[in-house]
């Protein structure tokens, strides 16, 4: 039997409509479930939602990804045709997001996917302003191109990474401000870098430092290996772990101080007392799964907990499917056995920058000179804990 709309009316009115303007807990209860762009806009209904919002962000304030992979069927790059959307689902803030999607896409180092030889007639009209425009103002974005990615679809924290050495692929994991926390993008190239500027970016006399993701662009070209050194040795004298690679080139920030084409580096500096770090180097004697999970599983020794806890993997292009004899995915499949609630983030590149770093209480193994950072034909596989 249908209610009576005669009985709903004033039930509404008085009973729903006194519970949502009075009652924090109920309003608190609802908004939980309201995305966070949505929470925003719905703060200025009255004094009392705008200070359960508030509330809730702080709880909600854990990482989260969107992710993609296979062709589009737009005009547009999969990740460009999804990335507004799914933002607009999210439940955070972002203060900071890290985006990698593969290079065959990419023109220059514009946000500006113009289609490879297959399909040249498709274009991207997104910039890296727009780029701002789709995040909070003031969020920072750590954007690259590089020839392969590595994702977790989606979703779950349990579902299996992939590995995509080919096709549209790509990702963006969002950080939100966390107390103890403090994530601090850098972008230099050979007209900006210096000591001075490193130390700015946290990077040098900082003794919060934990963690240095960094991805070197145009390596290749003269004076890029000489660059690179200049990055890595100051860095070989702090205690944080370094790991990252050289990809091909970078959308966002953008930097205007040197001509297209010229080289530099961009990244992630993580400090605080709750950023916990640790790497292992598959190097080229390690050929098949067993080995590769074997590798892998001396991450456990560092005991890093697994909630809000994320896998970073670097890998050589020579590396992948065919490095272990047609087969697919054996190096995120190894990690994902050995640390299945972790999800697994990162590329295929020209170069991996990284080494074993376990520091755990009596346990410690570590091998950093400058020398030991650069690799060719390897994984560098990393655990980066963000704090529970």
């Amino acid at each position: 039997m249908s209610e009576s709309p005669d009985f709903c009316e004033p039930f509404q009115d008085s009973k729903a409509a006194y519970v949502l303007s009075n009652v924090a807990e109920v309003v608190e209860r609802v908004l939980m479930f309201i995305p966070t762009k949505s929470l925003l806009q719905v703060a200025s209904v009255c004094r009392l939602w705008r200070n359960c919002a508030r509330r809730v962000l702080r709880i909600q304030q854990h990482l989260t990804w969107m992710s993609v992979s296979g062709p589009s069927t737009t005009e547009l790059h999969s990740f460009c045709s999804i990335l507004a959307e799914e933002v607009e689902k999210v439940f955070l803030l972002p203060k900071t997001v890290l985006m990698m999607v593969d290079c065959e896409a990419l023109s220059g180092q514009a946000y500006c996917y113009e289609q490879s030889k297959a399909k040249k007639s498709r274009q991207c009209s997104n910039t890296a302003e727009e780029l701002n425009q789709i995040f909070p103002k003031g969020c920072d974005i750590v954007g690259i191109a590089t020839p392969g990615i590595v994702l977790t679809p989606t979703g779950s924290w349990t579902s299996p990474p992939k590995e995509h050495q080919e096709g549209e692929a790509g990702f963006a994991v969002m950080f939100p401000s966390t107390e103890g926390v403090h994530i601090k993008p850098f972008h230099f190239c050979k007209k900006t870098i210096s000591l001075s500027a490193m130390k700015e970016a946290g990077l040098v006399d900082n003794p919060e430092l934990r963690v240095v993701l960094l991805f070197i662009y145009e390596a290749y070209k003269s004076g890029g290996a000489r660059f690179l050194n200049q990055i890595l040795e100051p860095l070989t004298n702090s205690k944080a772990l370094i790991a990252g690679g050289l990809v091909e080139g970078v959308f966002a920030p953008p930097k205007d101080c040197c001509s297209k084409g010229a080289y530099g580096v961009i990244g992630l500096a993580l400090s605080g007392r709750k950023v916990q770090g640790a790497s292992v180097l598959l190097d080229q004697d390690v050929g098949n799964a067993k080995e590769a999970e074997a590798t892998i599983r001396r991450l456990k020794a560092a005991r890093i907990p697994e909630r809000n806890t994320l896998g970073f993997m670097f890998a050589c292009v020579g590396r992948g499917q065919n490095y272990y004899h047609n087969q697919h995915n054996v190096e995120a499949d190894a990690f994902h056995k050995v640390f299945p609630n972790t999800p697994l983030f990162g590329l295929f590149g020209n170069g991996e920058i990284g080494c074993d770093r376990i520091v755990k209480d009596d346990y410690t193994l570590c091998n950093s000179d400058s020398d030991t950072l650069q690799h060719e034909y390897t994984t560098v596989m990393t655990l980066v804990h963000f704090g529970c």
